[in-house]
């Protein structure tokens, strides 16, 4: 009884650390923000978020997180397809590789690209003759984007397809079924919600980016500024509630995400509940 007892206490505890951290590291913050963007009122707010500049780095960042959620969506696929079901030298070695971007500061990332891409660059001669450019310039901002999200799919499904195995495959195989007909009725469906979380995933990490595209933009205005290197342009200029109102954007756009990921969370487990039951 004592020992209940006990465990009760040390149940709350914990509950209340953990809802006093929460507190102070999100709920503060996130409250700073929205009391910030209405403090000169929401007719101001309104012309903030609606501000032309605000409006092209939404653009770009759209654009961005667009283009990095194609790559990494199709990558992650193939690549975690190809480490899971396939054996070949140097594979462990692979999987490390892609969980560099992870594993880096984002600003390193950008200077890499910078050297790789800029005047000093190898590459840089061959991009200069056929008029492309990458530093300073939107597709620099895709690619840095795309390196920073690439393992987030590739990290979902990999231990999905690990666990399920190769079995249920295998059978298919042996009966006759294609390759395409074994990935779209068999191995797909096993890994459609942990591909969808890696893709919103994917989405919030390239929204928020922020040092790599910070050293690869220029923080041109109106040009190569994404929504966080704006809302640091207004914060330097002391326009502080027009950051703050700038900032709430990026707020709302990670809580429609998390949103999604809720709702889709409860739909996968709804899902599997009726198969239980349908099985048993």
């Amino acid at each position: 009884m004592e020992q209940k007892k006990n465990d009760g206490i040390l149940k709350w505890v914990l509950i209340i650390i953990a809802a006093f951290f929460l507190f102070i590291m999100v709920i503060m913050p996130l409250g700073m923000v929205v009391a910030g963007s209405f403090a000169m009122g929401f007719k101001y707010y309104i012309a903030s978020i609606t501000d032309k500049y605000t409006l092209k780095a939404l653009s770009l960042t759209l654009r961005a997180t667009i283009a990095s959620v194609i790559c990494t969506s199709v990558f992650g696929l193939m690549a975690a397809w190809a480490v899971t079901r396939y054996s070949f030298p140097g594979k462990k070695i692979i999987k490390s590789i892609i969980d560099i971007p992870v594993t880096i500061s984002p600003v390193i990332c950008g200077m890499i690209f910078l050297l790789l891409f800029g005047r000093q660059g190898f590459i840089y001669p061959l991009l200069d003759k056929v008029g492309i450019d990458v530093i300073f310039a939107v597709p620099g901002i895709i690619i840095v984007t795309v390196f920073v999200t690439l393992p987030m799919v590739f990290r979902e499904i990999v231990p999905v397809l690990e666990a399920r195995g190769t079995e249920e495959e295998e059978a298919a195989a042996m009966m006759g079924a294609s390759g395409w007909t074994i990935f779209t009725k068999i191995t797909f469906p096993s890994i459609k919600w942990p591909f969808i979380y890696g893709m919103i995933l994917s989405a919030s990490r390239a929204m928020g980016e922020f040092g790599a595209v910070s050293v690869i933009s220029g923080h041109l205005r109106g040009l190569t500024n994404t929504l966080p290197l704006h809302v640091e342009i207004l914060f330097n200029e002391f326009n502080t509630t027009e950051a703050f109102a700038v900032a709430s954007i990026l707020v709302m756009l990670s809580i429609a995400l998390l949103i999604l990921r809720l709702v889709l969370q409860y739909v996968s487990k709804r899902k599997i509940s009726r198969m239980q039951k349908a099985t048993a």
